[in-house]
Parts: C-alpha cells; sequence; structure tokens
C-alpha cells in the first residue's frame, strides 16, 4: 500500500516537471514569437524613415526645381542650386519634369479659381496675363489683355480695355485684392456687352442699307436710327435705343418719333417697340422689314 502511494506521488511529481517544463517552453516560444514581431516592427519603422528621409530630399530638391523654374525659366542656368541638383542626369531630368508638372497644375488651378481665363506669366513669375476673349452669336471678336502685377497687392500694369470701360471703378467696387474672379467676370460682362452692342451695328449697317445710322457712340449705348417708312409718301421715322446697362446687349429704352404722330402710336409701331427691346437690333429689324414697318 506504502509503495503504491509513493508510486502515484511520483507519477504526479513527473506529470508536475514535465508540465512545468512545457510552461517554459511555451514561455520561451512566446519571448522569442514577440521578439521577431518587434523586429519585424522595427525594421517596418526603419523603412518607413528611410521612405520619409527620401521623399523630403526628393520635395527639398524638387521645390528647389520648381523656385528656379519660376524665377528664370531655365532650369539649367547654372548656379550653385543646380550644381547642388545634378547628382545625376537622370534624377535631374526626372526633377525637371516633375517641377514643370508641378507649376502646370498650378497654372491650371489657377485657371479654374479665375474662372476659365486664359492666364501665361510673365516677368519670369512676377506678373501674369490674363485674356478676355468677347463672343457674339458663336462668332470670336476681340480679344483685351490685363497683365497683373503679383506684389503684395495686385495691380494692374498694362492693358488694351477700351477708355470708356470703367476699368478702375471696376477694381475699387470688384475688390479683386480678394475676388479676382468676380472681377474678371464683371469686366468680362462689361467686355462681351460692348463687343454684342457694336456687332449688332455692324451687322445693321451690313444687312439693313436703307436703314441710315444717323448717330452712336463709342460705347454703342446710344444709337440713332433713321428708318424710312414704305408708301406712297416719302415718311421717315426716327428711333433711338438707349442701353442704360452697360453690361447688356439689349436696349433698356427705345423712342420712336415721325411727324405721323397716328404711326407711331399704331398698334403695328407698339410692338416694333416691344420688339426692339427685346430681340437683338439687325434680327429685329429683319422682322420689321418682313411686317412692312420698314423698307
Amino acid at each position: 500500500m506504502e509503495e503504491a502511494r509513493k508510486g502515484v506521488l511520483g507519477h504526479l511529481k513527473m506529470l508536475e516537471m514535465e508540465a512545468n517544463n512545457l510552461e517554459l517552453k511555451q514561455q520561451e516560444l512566446r519571448r522569442r514569437g514577440r521578439q521577431e514581431e518587434l523586429n519585424a516592427n522595427l525594421q517596418a519603422l526603419l523603412s518607413k524613415r528611410d521612405q520619409l528621409k527620401a521623399e523630403i530630399k526628393a520635395n527639398t530638391s524638387l521645390q528647389k526645381m520648381r523656385t528656379l523654374l519660376d524665377r528664370t525659366g531655365v532650369p539649367y542656368e547654372r548656379n550653385e542650386d543646380v550644381d547642388n541638383l545634378e547628382d545625376g542626369s537622370d534624377n535631374s531630368q526626372l526633377l525637371l519634369m516633375m517641377a514643370r508638372h508641378t507649376q502646370l497644375k498650378d497654372l491650371l488651378h489657377a485657371h479654374h479659381l479665375i474662372g476659365g481665363y486664359d492666364v501665361l506669366q510673365t516677368r519670369k513669375g512676377k506678373g501674369v496675363c490674363v485674356s478676355l476673349a468677347t463672343a457674339y452669336e458663336g462668332v470670336y471678336l476681340e480679344t483685351y489683355n490685363l497683365e497683373i502685377d503679383l506684389g503684395s497687392n495686385l495691380r494692374i500694369c498694362r492693358h488694351n480695355i477700351p477708355p470708356f470701360i470703367p476699368l478702375e471703378r471696376l477694381v475699387t467696387q470688384g475688390n479683386m485684392q480678394t475676388d479676382i474672379r468676380d472681377f474678371l467676370d464683371t469686366l468680362s460682362q462689361y467686355l462681351n456687352a460692348y463687343a454684342g452692342r457694336k456687332q449688332q451695328l455692324h451687322l445693321t449697317k451690313e444687312i439693313h442699307s436703307s436703314v441710315q445710322v444717323a448717330e452712336s457712340n463709342a460705347l454703342c449705348t446710344i444709337l440713332v436710327l433713321m428708318f424710312t417708312i414704305p408708301g406712297e409718301k416719302a415718311e421717315a421715322a426716327l428711333c433711338t435705343l438707349q442701353y442704360a446697362n452697360h453690361t447688356q446687349r439689349l436696349p433698356t429704352r427705345v423712342n420712336i418719333e415721325s411727324e405721323d404722330t397716328a404711326l407711331v402710336s399704331s398698334p403695328q409701331w407698339k410692338k416694333n417697340q416691344a420688339l426692339l427691346l427685346e430681340t437683338p437690333l439687325h434680327t429685329a429689324l429683319v422682322t420689321m422689314k418682313k411686317t412692312g414697318s420698314i423698307a
């Protein structure tokens, strides 16, 4: 009986030792696994560090190349900055392409910000030239240009805007310093409205030979026309069109005078008056000729 008890105790002790050894082995495996995990994390962090260092170096070089490109427009001008960048022809060419790419992206972004107007850098990046095209009925007309100095305050240094366009007032009212897009949009409205009125006058002279232009001003905001009235009597009517809103192509007031007062107060000529207010001049005259109102 005693021997049997000793045998059971010995077996239990052996099992306990095996359990302890297994626990030690598991702890060792866990320690090695943890160590391997830490080593892997360390390698990942070192790799990330090297990557960040490379990106910082590349961005610094790219910024130097971009600065040189903006300042001179010639990236290979011999100076200390380029000497430091040219650690290899392939790298230099790659940096140049990347610098030009970022420059193009910035120009496109500026192009979007100012409403899609054509923009060119001037004076080696110290200014920009903005082109404002005008068009009427799908036909491109004149193009006007503004050269803007990119100093601490935006300033128009050169332009070919017609003198009768209130440019200085638009600069002040449009607050060019804080919202250049709004300023350019307003200026474009003035220019396109002027171009449209001018083109309507040109088409009127070209298409309607019987209509005489008695008077017009440079801005085409006042037009005085002489109509010939068909009939046995050689009657005429004087039509004055006033464009009080200089951002619009249609008149705000139409006045028709004739010695025959009954003519101008007739329903047909009331319609003609409304037509001239709502329709481009040369188009309205075509309709008036078809209805027999004018020769």
